[in-house]
């Protein structure tokens, strides 16, 4: 007899041993058609596994994120049988889920994206053969012989300990080394598409075997999956490289490979976005520094980035001494820090930089202002007693929600715990965590719980924002430290007279401006609310004759802190404001003979609304009210 125990404490007795399978037929018929694995002993199951001794059990469904994952692996095995039809002398290398799918890692002739669908039907038929995915343990030996003409797999194979469990998964007549588990056939991908190929490099060692990289995504639904592609070619309307050549913002050049250029309207935007940081930031008792870009390698051996992060660092040599430009701020606020004596009375102190930092990064990885080589940080160090942690979390907390909600963007909240591979005492993590959970408890949103992903050393809150396509992107972060402060040896006058260490915050909340600024091109669709718009208006005389006049109006207007360009091409008023619409320019203010002799404004916004005779002050009053309140989607009107 086996006695199972469900989530809800309840028990269920079976006189044979059941499978996971039967254990969830026994809910119902309709349940188990929703399972994908089982969970014991919080090791993630096979349904088709042998429950062999009483135990607790829950079930991963189609609705579980977990499950997903599962389904998606399964779709990387899928993908690479029907490669492996249709391309016999192809050989596997690895192939994992990511964030956003499952791809595979392949040595094979260079395909295109014509060819994804012949490989698509090929897994069409795969899928519809319901085969099922059976796991099966060999040894080390045993597995070198079924895979001897796969050197990649070999190679994985050899690199495993001989005592190591090598688990194999067959569906149909292909196998494949996999840990598991997988959904029990291959009929519940009910919705894929191979989205696209690129290159990669065997263990991204440069030096090794190039190989073709194919992505896919799939679904329990097949409606999730046109839901994703109707999303995928709207994120592709947004993309902010082309929206950024488009509406003259920045550029990027092959003089400065991941370096971007920052056009004159581009730098509108970036001033905006800084103003804005800096009167929150002043409101929030933030002071603001700014440390040199080169540091000598003195201060990066003492940082420890000398050591750990030296292959990410550009370097030079001055007067035969070893220079670095800085990857990150931290090290010269923390020279600052050093400048004074503090006493318990001057903490916290928060200090910000908009620092410009450097970072190499592989060409193959550079994407737009999303993965570049220079970028700058909004980075604030606070340094406080052990007491003020909870306090400074939270503030730092409602801070990013005061920011975050100026652009209309949500988040969700993540605190990573102490890894395997960490410094400090257990006391001083322990400390640690448990500030920035009464923190997080405090301030009152869900939260989750990643186990084991703090920094090495600290425990950090991550914050993903959501933009307006339901994406989600990791900007800021509040990380605790533990290193720097015992590196440097900062301290500050207790109570007591004595000498004390600061705890130490690094906290961003933009993050890469660079970056964010990409994320704000997509989120807005390049349709800036007023207050960020480069060109908040734009004057367009109907004829050469009232250009004058409409320089006159773009002064006043810039008197009111109105940003204004005037269009004098010798164009038709009709194409003026077209090409006005499709720079996304949130007034146009049409400039003809009625207007000048009664001095007023005709205006039509972006919307469509037309309306004529506004008269200036009628004009200026709401247009100023929006961009000093910030206002999002208020009509100005």
């Amino acid at each position: 007899m086996i006695n199972i125990t469900f989530p809800d404490n309840s028990i269920k007795s079976f006189e044979n041993i059941p499978t996971g399978m039967d254990v969830a037929k026994s809910i119902s018929d309709g349940f188990a058609r929703n399972c994908v694995a089982m969970k014991i002993d919080d090791r993630l199951l096979d349904l088709n596994g042998q429950i062999t001794e009483d135990t607790a059990i829950s079930f991963i469904t189609a609705n579980d994120d977990e499950g997903l994952e599962i389904l998606r692996h399964s779709s990387a095995h899928v993908m690479a049988e029907a490669v492996l039809n249709i391309y016999a002398e192809a050989k596997l290398t690895i192939g994992p889920v990511v964030e956003d799918g499952f791809y595979y890692d392949i040595d094979m002739e260079p395909i295109s994206k014509d060819d994804l669908g012949a490989i698509e039907d090929e897994m069409k038929k795969i899928i519809k053969a319901k085969n099922t995915f059976e796991r099966q343990v060999v040894s080390k030996q045993e597995a070198l012989e079924i895979f001897k003409d796969n050197p990649f797999k070999l190679e994985i194979i050899n690199d495993l300990d001989e005592a190591q469990e090598i688990s194999l998964y067959q569906n149909g007549k292909f196998i494949d080394l996999c840990r598991g588990p997988h959904i029990p056939h291959t009929g519940m991908i009910k919705g894929f598409k191979l989205l696209k190929i690129s290159g990669a490099y065997w263990r991204a060692d440069q030096t090794r075997e190039q190989l073709q990289r194919l992505y896919g995504i799939s679904f329990f639904d097949k409606k999730k999956l046109n839901k994703y592609i109707h999303m995928i070619e709207e994120a592709k309307k947004r993309d902010h490289r082309k929206l950024g050549t488009k509406l003259d913002l920045y550029s990027f050049h092959d003089e400065a490979a991941g370096m971007p250029f920052f056009h004159a309207k581009g730098i509108e935007v970036w001033n905006t976005l800084l103003d804005y940081w800096r009167e929150e930031h002043k409101a929030a008792g933030y002071v603001e520094t700014k440390t040199p870009v080169m540091l000598n390698r003195k201060l990066w051996e003492q940082s420890g980035h000398w050591e750990n992060y030296r292959e990410n660092m550009y370097t030079s040599v001055i007067d035969d001494e070893e220079y670095a430009i800085k990857p990150m701020n931290c090290p010269g606020g923390m020279l600052l820090y050093k400048t004074k004596a503090y006493s318990y009375r001057d903490l916290p102190l928060r200090v910000g930089e908009i620092g410009m930092v450097h970072r190499h990064e592989l060409s193959g990885a550079l994407s737009g202002l999303f993965r570049v080589r220079a970028f700058h940080q909004d980075d604030a160090h606070i340094f406080m007693t052990p007491d003020q942690i909870e306090s400074e979390v939270l503030r730092v907390l409602i801070l990013a929600k005061v920011i975050y909600s100026r652009f209309g963007l949500n988040f969700h909240l993540e605190l990573s715990t102490r890894p395997k591979k960490s410094i400090g005492s257990d006391e001083q993590w322990e400390n640690a965590t448990n500030g920035l959970k009464s923190a997080l408890e405090r301030y009152g949103q869900k939260f989750f719980i990643n186990e084991g992903d703090g920094a090495f050393y600290g425990p950090k809150i991550d914050i993903h924002i959501k933009d307006a396509l339901g994406r989600t992107w990791q900007c800021g972060t509040v990380q605790l430290d533990m290193s720097l402060p015992e590196r440097f040896d900062l301290t500050y006058k207790g109570k007591d007279n004595e000498k004390h260490r600061p705890v130490m915050i690094h906290r961003v909340i933009y993050g890469s401006l660079e970056r964010f600024f990409g994320i704000l091109v997509e989120h807005f669709a390049g349709k800036f609310p007023l207050w960020l718009a480069p060109v908040q208006a734009i004057l367009l005389p109907i004829n050469q004759d009232l250009a004058d006049y409409a320089d006159q109006l773009k002064s006043e207007l810039e008197t009111y802190q109105i940003r204004c360009e005037v269009d004098k091409r010798s164009e038709t008023l009709k194409k003026k404001i077209r090409d006005a619409q499709l720079n996304y320019v949130p007034l146009i203010l049409t400039i003809g003979d009625k207007e000048k002799e009664t001095k007023t404004l005709s205006v039509r916004t972006l919307d469509g609304e037309v309306r004529m005779g506004i008269d200036m002050f009628d004009f200026v009053a709401p247009v100023s009210h929006h961009i000093k309140e910030r206002t999002l989607n208020e009509p100005i009107f």
